[in-house]
């Protein structure tokens, strides 16, 4: 009984569990699971080395061989989609934790310390909103050189405004409850009681900013491969398998369908984690 009670008020726990009544986020975790095992275990699932051509190979249709058929180089798909999930995915999370690392204390700084500070952050954030997400993102990878990398952190940059603004306010919202009030009176620092009071109650929305923004990440450097400032060829990434099958969709369709298929579900399983996040991570929900 003790036991049960203990888990119950447990935010995580409760929040665990309203997460699990949710199917299609159950789900959709599944499935970003799957995707992150398959690129962490790529070398090993991958039926072909995805750079090897063969031109007596070149796009032929599915088969038994070839479960996703072969490319204009006679490279096999199904083997190219693999290793292009470590690339996708990798810009997705990197890039992400870069936004994270870089909004999350600029936010905090912005939102509990206020006066000029918060001018000018605030400014800033406003500036660099007021352009574009892909746009910004397309100018700072030019700018930077065409690498994943450099694909990495311009996406990075360009998602850092996003968690500042949000960061911000949900710290303008917090620094006028009474455990802050009561930290503040028994003479804890400021630095105290940004990080060990207000960021430990921020972390909620945040966490459900960040499984949305993989998936715009995601989207993002399938854009940058597809103009060719991401992942470089041979290197396989979805975005850029997607710019080689253009030139070959009446011939084989293939080529496109299951790199574009990919970028799909993918990002359909992180909104959809980051909807049932946000649903059980609720304090508000019943």
């Amino acid at each position: 009984m003790s036991l049960t009670i203990g888990l119950e008020e447990n935010p995580w726990a409760r929040a665990w569990r309203r997460l699990r009544r949710r199917k299609g986020a159950m789900v959709a975790l599944f499935v970003v699971v799957f995707l992150i095992a398959i690129a962490v275990f790529a070398p090993l699932v991958a039926p072909y080395d995805p750079t090897l051509t063969s031109f007596t190979q070149v796009r032929k249709p599915p088969t038994w061989a070839h479960w996703f058929g072969t490319d204009e180089v006679g490279r096999d798909v199904l083997s190219r989609v693999i290793w292009g999930a470590r690339a996708s995915l990798s810009a997705g999370l990197v890039s992400v934790g870069i936004a994270v690392g870089a909004g999350v204390p600029l936010g905090l700084l912005a939102g509990y310390a206020g006066g000029w500070v918060d001018t000018i952050l605030s400014r800033i954030v406003d500036a660099m909103l007021a352009i574009p997400f892909l746009i910004l993102a397309i100018t700072l990878s030019a700018f930077l050189g065409p690498s994943l990398s450099n694909a990495m952190i311009a996406i990075g940059v360009t998602a850092t405004p996003v968690f500042i603004r949000l960061t911000r306010g949900q710290t303008l919202g917090a620094k006028v409850e009474d455990y802050v009030e009561a930290a503040r009176a028994v003479g804890n620092p400021h630095w105290r009681i940004a990080l060990r009071h207000l960021l430990p109650n921020i972390v909620p929305p945040l966490l459900v900013q960040a499984s949305l923004a993989i998936a715009g990440a995601i989207i993002a450097e399938a854009s940058l491969s597809f103009l060719g400032l991401g992942q470089q060829p041979p290197a396989p990434s979805w975005g850029s398998m997607l710019n080689s099958a253009q030139r070959f969709l009446a011939q084989a369709p293939w080529m496109a369908f299951w790199p574009g298929f990919a970028i799909f579900f993918a990002v359909l399983s992180f909104n959809l984690l980051g909807d049932g996040l946000r649903d059980a991570l609720d304090p508000r929900h019943k």
